[in-house]
């Protein structure tokens, strides 16, 4: 299955946990809180201010 900018963080990390170090490496250390549960991929880039098309690809890369 191939990740897209509309999964949660959530959905993300429950399914693939090697994930968790490719969003903490983007900043991200909130993909434990509560907020990223509905948070998706694209809301989680435009907040933290990187590319989501970059994202994606490392989060595909790692599953």
């Amino acid at each position: 299955m191939k990740l897209t900018k509309d999964m949660t963080i959530g959905e993300v990390v429950r399914t693939y946990p090697q994930t968790v170090e490719i969003l903490m490496d983007f900043g991200m250390g909130c993909v434990g809180c509560p907020a990223s549960q509905a948070e998706s991929l694209e809301q989680a880039a435009m907040v933290h201010g990187f590319d989501t098309a970059e994202l994606l690809e490392k989060l595909n890369d790692a599953i």
